[in-house]
């Protein structure tokens, strides 16, 4: 564990770059989602002319924290960041000599570029998701029960917890029952459990009732993103650092480059063109003795540790399916509105050979969350997912509910739909995947939080083993993955495998295939089918198929992309750069238009492809 003298002695270094009115990722990594400080660090507010800012302060620029009383030590333990910079003391003197080495200086010339600032902790968790977070309680709760002390700490690009998490889940609480036993009288926000489970075959006109495979009973309807709140709030009470509003954009290695040491955030102020604005900051080093990495469905990083470290081939598993979810929550009409119901359909407005469905969710407060999964290996390059989510609440059966309703939150994501046959080895070098960035989504429960935590709270487990041991080895994860394979994680997952790819061979074959192992084998069959193509080999050229007529949004049900986006609060600086690059640039002109009529200008929810 990296010494405590030398975190302090890096964060009076940051402490005092802030009284040069330079405010550099380092700084910016303390903010958090506070608001206000109470009274009793009003004497480091007040008297320390360097932090340029009052305890009354609404919303802060530079330096806030979560509660006061974390800071002053109150009802939970203290950071090793916030006890080295708050509680050093003002400094109105001139600094002493040797911490002011690595300020950026700035001059006529232009900015003279240094090497990135570091801080070290024992686990770094990239992502403060389901997995991330409970990753993180199971550490410090372990942690307290064997008065060992780890340091963690969690960055999350949303720029707060849960806001990249949009409302509107049915959650199954096995995993949370095993994490906090007593969230309930801990006041999570999980109070609606389902009451009435509906399973519905559309056809243009009709809704035909089917028997619900779901079984909810038990379950609760809870909004996703106010869970993840708590938990991150939680994790917080125990000593987690959490920093939200950093994107994590590289991966540290070791000297040799044989296992990952820590992961690197985005350099700040880059210009559309690449060059340094006036505002340039490097990007932060956050080194951990192991990193988790909870990203989700394909992350960035994850998928450059799966390639490198040939996790796919060291499970022998398969390429990861995908699926895209187009997700609305509307505020309803107090009559319409149904506390407790879930509904779910497959049909139309889907094709036969095109594999997805319908979900629907009544939640408090008068609001339904609904959306549409569409898979990605659909064959017709002129489908448009969004607008055939459009379609759908149009139907007889589903605009009932919503019509005189308003939308107020609209987004959209990608599933990580293979099950067990595309998860690839979870341990590698430094670190270990969790969550849906491994791929532990029940595809036929429509579930994959309670995997999820999971699988986080059993990376915690081998995580804490390792470092707690007293060897000269490298902390190892393997004990994961061993671990992983005897959960119940994995057994929930087989016994659903042939599920998905049955819905290759089309709608009738995959229905017929899906009851078979939900009613009769329940996952007993000793074979397991395998997926077909990877999705983007799966699109038919153009010329066999005709464009799909998709009727105007009427304003009222149905809405043009534009009207979505503004609603999904999506900001981007126009000077920044583009965050999709091209291999190649001649493919879009010469195979997409020329082969497929451009699918990538309809399969996007943004439509940022033009």
């Amino acid at each position: 564990m990296s010494s405590f003298n030398n975190a302090r002695r890096k964060n009076l270094q940051m402490l005092l770059q802030l009284s040069s009115d330079y405010l550099p990722p380092a700084l910016r990594l303390q903010q958090t989602s506070a608001k206000t400080l109470s009274s009793c660090c009003q004497p480091f507010n007040l008297n320390d002319s360097t932090l340029r800012q009052s305890a009354g302060d609404a919303e802060f620029s530079s330096w806030g924290y979560t509660r006061c009383w974390k800071l002053c030590g109150y009802s939970r333990r203290v950071s090793r960041i916030e006890t080295s910079a708050f509680h050093a003391g003002p400094y109105s003197s001139p600094p002493p000599a040797g911490l002011t080495s690595s300020i950026r200086n700035l001059s006529s010339s232009g900015i003279r570029e240094v090497p990135r600032e570091s801080m070290d902790y024992d686990v770094v968790i990239v992502g403060a998701g389901p997995a991330g977070l409970a990753a993180a309680i199971r550490l410090r709760q372990l942690c307290e029960e064997k008065n060992v002390d780890l340091s963690v700490c969690i960055v999350e690009k949303g720029a707060e917890v849960g806001a990249h998490i949009l409302s509107g889940n049915v959650f199954e609480t096995r995993a949370l029952d095993e994490l906090i036993p007593n969230w309930k009288e801990q006041s999570a926000p999980i109070r609606l459990p389902v009451a009435e489970d509906k399973f519905w075959f559309l056809t243009e006109k009709r809704a035909l009732p089917l028997p619900s495979p779901f079984k909810n009973h038990g379950n609760y309807i809870i909004s996703l993103s106010e869970l993840v709140r708590w938990l991150g709030s939680k994790a917080e009470e125990l000593g987690v650092e959490i920093y939200p509003g950093f994107s994590a954009s590289e991966l540290l290695y070791e000297a040799d480059e044989s296992r990952v040491s820590g992961i690197a955030t985005n350099d700040m102020g880059i210009g559309k063109d690449g060059s340094k604005k006036e505002n340039f900051q490097r990007g932060m080093e956050l080194k951990g003795r192991l990193t988790l990495l909870g990203e989700g469905c394909r992350g960035s990083l994850s998928e450059k540790v799966i390639k490198r470290f040939q996790l796919r081939e060291q499970s022998g598993s398969q390429h990861q399916t995908y699926a895209l979810g187009i997700k609305e929550v509307w505020d309803i009409d107090h009559s319409k509105h149904r506390p407790g119901l879930t509904v779910h359909t497959v049909g139309w407005p889907l094709d036969t050979r095109t594999y997805g469905g319908s979900f629907l969710y009544h939640m408090d407060n008068h609001q339904v969350a609904m959306g549409l999964v569409v898979a990605l290996d659909y064959k017709n390059p002129y489908l448009s997912p969004y607008e055939e989510y459009q379609r759908f609440k149009q139907h007889p059966s589903i605009r009932p509910f919503i019509e005189g309703g308003n939308v107020i939150q609209y987004g959209a994501r990608t599933l990580s739909e293979g099950g067990i046959q595309s998860i690839p080895k979870t341990a590698f070098p430094g670190g270990a995947l969790i969550g849906c960035t491994a791929g532990f989504i029940n595809v036929p429960k429509i579930k994959g939080s309670h995997t999820a935590m999971k699988s986080g709270m059993l990376a915690a487990e081998a995580a804490f083993d390792a470092l707690s041991k007293e060897t000269s080895q490298q902390p190892s994860m393997e004990q994961y993955w061993s671990s992983l394979k005897t959960s119940w994680v994995w057994k929930e997952l087989h016994q659903v495998r042939n599920i998905r790819p049955g819905f290759d061979h089309g709608l009738l074959a995959g229905m017929t295939i899906a009851g078979l192992e939900h009613y009769i084998t329940r996952g007993r069959l000793p074979w397991t089918l395998k997926h077909g193509k990877p999705d983007h080999e799966c699109t038919e050229p153009a010329d066999v198929h005709k464009p799909i007529p998709y009727p105007k949004p009427d304003g009222v049900v149905s809405f043009d992309v534009l009207t979505s986006l503004y609603r999904s609060n999506t900001n981007h600086n126009h000077d920044q750069p583009a965050h999709l690059r091209l291999r190649d640039v001649n493919v879009p002109e010469n195979v997409n238009l020329a082969k497929f009529a451009g699918p990538e200008s309809r399969y996007c929810p943004a439509r940022v492809y033009e």
